[in-house]
């Protein structure tokens, strides 16, 4: 087989969505960290969960060798690698848009400390207020924190800062 662009394999994985938030693929998760091909054409992709015992790994995995195979790829493999521990600040630009759109607050940018106040105090997605408080840490995956709006009276759920 012949070798192939990286950019084209990122490509095609914009297809692969995450499964807990469907509208947000796992590149602008920012959880496919590496692809390399060795000479004769083996596609590696490397992916970081978000967490480390996230329960669509092997959901993700198939999924991401479903999209190879439909574009010709029967040579790859997908491993899971904590050689790049996953954070927040690796979800794009528009994954973040995706996440508001979506209704959930994105978690905000930070120097690699999360602290208290990063946690706690999330903008609204629904008005744009940052009049809120954390009502729970615990949201409906490991990855999501539920707050309140005091602005627009609206509960939502935060990604968390990581």
């Amino acid at each position: 087989m012949e070798v192939l662009e990286n950019e084209t394999i990122r490509v095609w994985l914009e297809e692969v969505k995450d499964p807990e938030i469907p509208v947000l693929s796992l590149n602008d998760l920012g959880v496919i960290t590496g692809i390399d091909q060795d000479g004769e054409g083996k596609v590696t992709v490397d992916m970081t969960p978000t967490f480390a015992g996230c329960p669509a790994i092997d959901h993700m995995k198939n999924e991401i060798g479903e999209v190879l195979e439909k574009n010709g790829v029967s040579d790859y493999h997908v491993r899971v690698s904590f050689d790049t521990q996953w954070n927040s600040n690796m979800i794009s630009e528009r994954g973040r848009k995706a996440l508001k759109d979506f209704g959930l607050a994105p978690p905000p940018k930070h120097n690699l400390i999360v602290d208290l106040d990063i946690i706690e105090h999330a903008t609204c997605p629904h008005c744009g207020s940052k009049n809120t408080e954390m009502k729970t840490p615990f949201g409906p995956t490991l990855c999501r924190s539920i707050h309140y709006c005091h602005d627009c009276l609206n509960a939502f759920e935060q990604f968390k800062p990581l």
